[in-house]
Formats: C-alpha cells, sequence, structure tokens
C-alpha cells in the first residue's frame, strides 16, 4: 500500500487518503498526457463505441502501432472489470488498418500519419494493430481480479496489467501517485515472446550519417549518436554497457559491429580517450555542439569497435531486417546470422 508524507521541520506528517470527485478527471489528465501511467502512446480515440454497444474509456497506439486499451475506474474494482477489458481487446483486436485510421482521425481532428509523425518524430508503421495491450486504471482492486490478471499475463503471455492511482491529501492540496501490479516491461516482454520471434541479444541501431555526422568520427572516437529531439535521442536510453550492437546505414546497409561502453549522454560530456569530444579534429565539425539538454542537442553512446566497414562496403541482402528507429532489438533470425558470419562475431 502507498503511503505519502510531507516532511515540515525535520518532522514527517502523513497525507491522509483522498478522492476524486470525478473519474473523467483521470482520463481527462491521462488524455492529454499518457505518461502519466508510463505509457509513450498517442491517445488515438475516447469513449470509443465497440461493435456490441460497449464504450472503451481511451485507447492509444504505440511506436510499433500496437493498440492499447485503457479502462479507468475511480473506486474499487471487482473482477467484472477483467471481463470488460477483455470484452473490448476482442473487438479491437479486429480493427484494420484503414478502420484505425478512420476511428483516430474523428478524434485526433487530423490524419493519423501527421499525429504519428509529431509524437514519435518517425514515420507510422504501413500496418497497425500487429498486437494490442489492455490497461486497467483502478484505485483499487479485488483479490480475484488480482489473482486473474496476474494469471493471464504470468501463465499465458496476454499483455494485461492493472495500474493503482491514489490521491493524498494535505494542507489544503492534493497529490496523485500511480503503481504497477505487475512490471510493465516483463508483461511486454512476455507478451512479445508468445508473438514475435524471440530476441536475438543484438541490438539494431541506425547511425543517421550524413548533415552532422560522420561515420570517420564515429569510429575514430567510438560512438555513435542521435539528435533532433527527444523522440530521437530517448532511444539510445534502451542501450546499457556490454549491449551488442550491429549499425546500420540507411541506403546501404550495415557498416559496424560493436559492444557499448558507455550510457548515453550529451555529447559535449563525452569523453574520448585524448579528451572532450568537442576538442577533438572531428571529420564533421557541424556536429551541435550544445553543452546542456535541449531538442538541438547531439547525445552519443559509447561503442567499442569490434569491427566496421565503410558505407560503400556495407553488409546487405535483399529482405535484411531494416527499421526507421534510431534503436531496436534484432530479431530477425536469417539477418542476425547473416551479420554474425559477415562481422565474424563470437557468440560466446
Amino acid at each position: 500500500m502507498t503511503s505519502l508524507y510531507s516532511i515540515t521541520g525535520g518532522k514527517l506528517a502523513p497525507a491522509t487518503r483522498s478522492t476524486l470527485v470525478k473519474e473523467s478527471l483521470i482520463e481527462d489528465w491521462v488524455a492529454s498526457d499518457p505518461s502519466l501511467l508510463g505509457l509513450d502512446a498517442l491517445i488515438i480515440g475516447r469513449q470509443v463505441r465497440t461493435d456490441h454497444g460497449k464504450f472503451i474509456d481511451l485507447m492509444a497506439m504505440d511506436a510499433e502501432g500496437s493498440l492499447i486499451i485503457v479502462e479507468l475506474k475511480r473506486d474499487f474494482t471487482s473482477r467484472e472489470i477483467v471481463a470488460q477489458v477483455l470484452d473490448y481487446a476482442s473487438w479491437a483486436r479486429t480493427l484494420t488498418t484503414p478502420e484505425i485510421y478512420s476511428l483516430a482521425g474523428k478524434y485526433l481532428k487530423t490524419e493519423l500519419a501527421t499525429a504519428f509523425r509529431e509524437k514519435f518524430g518517425e514515420r507510422i508503421p504501413e500496418q497497425l494493430n500487429g498486437t494490442h495491450s489492455m490497461l486497467i486504471v483502478a484505485s483499487e482492486l479485488d483479490a480475484a481480479s488480482r489473482r486473474i490478471v496476474e494469471y493471464l499475463s504470468e501463465e499465458y503471455g496476454i499483455a494485461i496489467n492493472t495500474i493503482f492511482f491514489n490521491v493524498f491529501e494535505a494542507d489544503g492540496k492534493q497529490w496523485l501517485t500511480t503503481d504497477f501490479l505487475l512490471d510493465q516491461e516483463e508483461v511486454i516482454e512476455r507478451s512479445e515472446h508468445k508473438i514475435r520471434m524471440p530476441w536475438s541479444g543484438y541490438y539494431f541501431v541506425n547511425a543517421g550519417l550524413g548533415d552532422h555526422r560522420s561515420w570517420t568520427d564515429m569510429k575514430r572516437y567510438g560512438f555513435i549518436s542521435a539528435g533532433g529531439g527527444e523522440f530521437y535521442t530517448k532511444r539510445l536510453n534502451q542501450l546499457a554497457v556490454g549491449d551488442k550492437i550491429f549499425v546500420y546505414d540507411k541506403g546501404n546497409g550495415y557498416i559496424g559491429f560493436g559492444i557499448v561502453t558507455i550510457e548515453a549522454q550529451l555529447a559535449s560530456d563525452f569523453m574520448t580517450p585524448t579528451g572532450p569530444l568537442f576538442e577533438q579534429p572531428l571529420a564533421e565539425p557541424r556536429i551541435k555542439r550544445i553543452g546542456e539538454p535541449s531538442d538541438h542537442a547531439e547525445y552519443v553512446v559509447g561503442v567499442e569497435w569490434r569491427k566496421t566497414v565503410e558505407p560503400t562496403a556495407a553488409k546487405w541482402f535483399k529482405g535484411a531486417f531494416a527499421n526507421q528507429n534510431i534503436v531496436c532489438k534484432l530479431r530477425d533470425r536469417e539477418t542476425v546470422d547473416f551479420l554474425i558470419a559477415e562481422f565474424k562475431v563470437s557468440e560466446i
């Protein structure tokens, strides 16, 4: 159970639990900012009418084009809510890509492709609704419902979770806290394992060469980079020290294999073996030399390169995996096997 305390004069004062006057407040907040629920998603519908005459509180879409069904309840929630959200999902899974465009256009008042690019900074996938997930938002959930949600997720890999919100009040102010019933990353990982090829253990990284990025600099000083706003740079945060990456140059193919040595940071803070990156003689001096977080700053991830080639000698075959994302997990086994052989990677 979540508790909240204020600190005054070195002493703790507990805040008392409160309630929201209207359930629609949570819906309003999530509709305007789905990150409140930890979602990196675009809201594409509100009070969406199903073919069964029911209404889904919120429908969202993630960067992969998958749908997210969000059902909100202000008070203690019984197990009927689980059946309800499963019923919604049984309808949502049948939605075709044209139907989703139509549904979203009515809510967004603009083209879905435009809103998607503004939200995620990339092109919308050609095919939508490859997968879907469900999220129940409530202040409480009865024991039977908890067991059902846990069972569906942990035993069958169904992408369902519950997020609890709690309202506290003290000194005339209110606070809202949120907590997941299950680890959301594990929920998604289990569901993806049911419908996607397993992750190979390697990451795909888009080099983004051109404009103000040089492969020569990346190789010489040991890094890959991204910029142009959070939609791009936040993808670098997926990479941790020790991760194995294959780097792709759009229009050519794969040009390098390496191991991550330093996690994402501002390019202005990145240290090469001979000093700060911006103090080195760079092949591309137009790299964004901004020393504080901003949409215009360049971010880098340190890499120990094991093998690289020039873009003119990039490794490629027809049908190999490629993606517009800066970073994503490589799952296509044919592509992985090809790259392991071409870059002479030891999987030991």
